[in-house]
């Protein structure tokens, strides 16, 4: 972080940002975060449980109470389950799987050629709602497009006359406040849907079939990413554009490079590879066994082995094309080459690791205290007797994980943190664990682009200072980043509580309320 001369007179935007970024600071890591949790828990469990207090769970008609950890049946339980809590964690595999299938794209050099490729020749008062719409689709890559959109954007809004900074914002913004929204299903999806999952288990029991799929979210966010380009872009122009003005710098470079021939190759022959595949999957579900075959012979998309088993079709799909571009363009000469890539981008799964095998075990631990089910409970039942239902209780779930998103930025470890308790209590209120993901994700998003805790942020600060403006500070970027932040929370609640009231689908057989005889 820049500092501040002691002459001068902080901004209310930097005592802000120095109380929220002190708070920050004190916060552990993921891993350690959940000890702490873990050890919360099980303290909390063996207090209610001395207590004697039961409730019934409206679920299954059984009376739940309280399990105490510190007895032998918990450390027996501990003892048997630590393992399976670690490889049974859903979101493992999953984000794994997506890391490898996405990081060939990345590795390869695919996805820096095809930006380079696309973003050329844009007429500028196209540009901000250009680079707002690809750092929104960006992030099906993860982190990678918080690292590659900015730079680049700058480079577009000098070549159209604007300022530079302006471009890395909006570029960032698109990235980080647009985190949720995507055309595609990306490794986001498949995380949220893995402890959703959990909890559901955890509330209904191990045996039931209920369950969401990773394209729960995908109608609503597929809208969401025209959304949150259009209004990204406009709020850049409105509140960014005018706070920096025109730049003065140094224009000649302002230029993105042609991609070479051979990466012009590679990219043709990673489309053509994009579209054999693409043309596999339909034959297979259209004539072969991709398809759900009703009673009366007809195909259904809804069900289907095509839907359930999306994640492996995606992980060949990046796979093939990050391949066959790495080859045609040399960037892969053999197999040991590919490894490597594999290799590489596993190497920085560590934390992620470490994440999910306390998480795991925090997870597993509240399910069966029974904390979770017993806080759910009380808690529909409290909503419930005060008539606090429908879009007033989406609002303030929503606001609720945007305040949460300010002091712990990993997306992953808010929602397991508060889907055990929000997944069932929404359950026990009518509605679909699904549309529960879906309101925390609008929540989760938008403060991404301006909160301290984020280092890409700072990322972005060092870079415009070094390319293009020595004298930024972290307290102008934040004041252009904080008004598109909460204009594009608005726009999104707004759009939510639209979409929700025409009843349009926010994904493939998704319907807002839980379907009949789940409970």
């Amino acid at each position: 972080m820049s500092s501040t001369p002691a002459t001068q007179k902080k901004s209310a935007i930097d005592k802000a940002l120095d109380g929220i970024e002190r708070v920050c600071n004190k916060l552990p890591p993921p891993g350690i975060l959940f000890i702490y949790l873990f050890v919360i828990v099980a303290i909390l469990g063996a207090i209610v449980s001395a207590t004697g207090a039961s409730l019934v769970n409206p679920a299954n008609g059984e009376t739940v109470v309280a399990k105490n950890f510190f007895t032998g049946e918990g450390i027996q339980w501990l003892l048997a389950n630590l393992l399976k809590n670690f490889t049974g964690f859903a979101p493992l595999g999953l984000v794994i799987c997506m890391t490898l299938a996405i990081g060939f794209c990345e590795e390869s050099g695919l996805i820096m050629a095809m930006l380079q490729n696309s973003l050329k020749n844009i007429p500028p008062v196209l540009v901000p709602y250009v680079v707002a719409f690809v750092g929104t689709c960006g992030n099906i890559a993860s982190d990678t497009a918080m690292v590659v959109i900015p730079p680049i954007a700058a480079v577009l809004y000098i070549a159209a006359g604007k300022h530079p900074v302006v471009g890395m914002m909006c570029g960032y913004a698109g990235a980080q406040a647009g985190f949720s929204a995507n055309l595609m299903i990306a490794g986001t999806d498949s995380l949220l849907q893995g402890i959703t999952n959990n909890c559901i288990k955890a509330f209904l029991g191990e045996n039931t079939t209920f369950q969401v799929d990773v394209t729960c979210n995908w109608f609503f966010m597929i809208a969401s990413t025209f959304l949150c380009g259009a209004v990204i872009g406009w709020a850049c122009n409105k509140f960014c554009d005018p706070r920096f003005g025109k730049y003065e710098g140094d224009t000649s470079n302002a230029k993105l490079e042609d991609i070479s021939a051979d990466e012009k190759k590679a990219l043709n022959a990673a489309g053509i590879a994009a579209l054999l595949y693409i043309a596999v999957i339909l034959v297979g579900y259209f004539i072969g066994p991709l398809a759900k075959i009703n009673e009366d012979g007809s195909r259904a998309f809804v069900g289907s082995p095509l839907l359930s088993g999306l994640i492996p079709v995606l992980f060949f799909f990046f796979s093939i094309c990050g391949i066959t571009y790495g080859f045609v363009v040399k960037k892969f000469k053999n197999v040991n080459d590919v490894n490597k890539a594999m290799v590489k981008q596993m190497n920085a799964m560590g934390s992620y690791i470490v994440f999910c095998f306390f998480c795991g075990q925090f997870q597993k631990l509240f399910a069966w205290t029974k904390l979770d089910t017993m806080l759910a409970i009380s808690g529909a039942n409290a909503l419930s007797s005060v008539g606090f239902t429908g879009i007033p209780l989406f609002v303030a779930f929503i606001l609720l994980c945007m305040f949460i998103n300010l002091f712990i930025s990993s997306g992953s470890a808010k929602w397991a943190i508060l889907a055990p308790i929000f997944v069932p209590m929404f359950m026990l209120l009518g509605y679909h664990p699904g549309f529960t993901q879906l309101l925390y994700r609008l929540g989760d998003s938008p403060t991404n682009c301006f909160t301290p805790m984020s280092p890409y942020i700072w990322m972005v600060l060092e870079v415009a200072k070094t390319k293009y403006d020595k004298d930024l500070k972290i307290g102008t970027l934040t004041a252009g980043l904080v008004p598109v932040a909460f204009t594009l929370q608005f726009a999104w609640i707004v759009f939510m509580i639209i979409y929700y009231l025409i009843g349009l689908p926010i994904g493939p057989g998704m319907t807002y309320a839980l379907p009949a005889g789940i409970m």
